[in-house]
């Protein structure tokens, strides 16, 4: 199993997931949106197995500091658009190549999935 952890280096919560990962001996990727971006296509598949709501980071100031047309009126598309221009509006961190698709770092949900 391969697995590959998105997000940003400076995110706490980014942090947190990789100490957690390292502390196991869990060997992973690490694909950095702020330097690689990240597609439309990658996203569109990660909202198929999660859906666009639970991808989407509305808590974030980045969401806050959008316009608000910018912020009306979301729907998938809308979202994975959004996302693909502004990386930091993905809920951090993303793991792949697990069983399943792991949105956010919740230790007991990584657990039962990772450990």
């Amino acid at each position: 199993m391969t697995l590959t952890l998105y997000g940003i280096p400076n995110c706490d919560t980014v942090k947190k997931a990789r100490v957690w990962l390292d502390g196991r001996g869990i060997a992973h990727g690490f694909h950095d949106y702020k330097k690689a971006g990240i597609d439309a296509a990658t996203l569109s598949g990660w909202a198929r197995a999660v859906g666009w709501e639970v991808l989407l980071n509305r808590a974030g100031t980045t969401w806050r500091k959008l316009p608000d047309e910018a912020r009306e009126g979301v729907d998938e598309a809308k979202a994975i658009a959004l996302m693909v221009e502004q990386p930091s509006l993905i809920k951090r961190p993303v793991v792949t190549g697990g069983a399943r698709l792991l949105v956010g770092f919740k230790p007991a949900e990584w657990e039962a999935a990772l450990g």
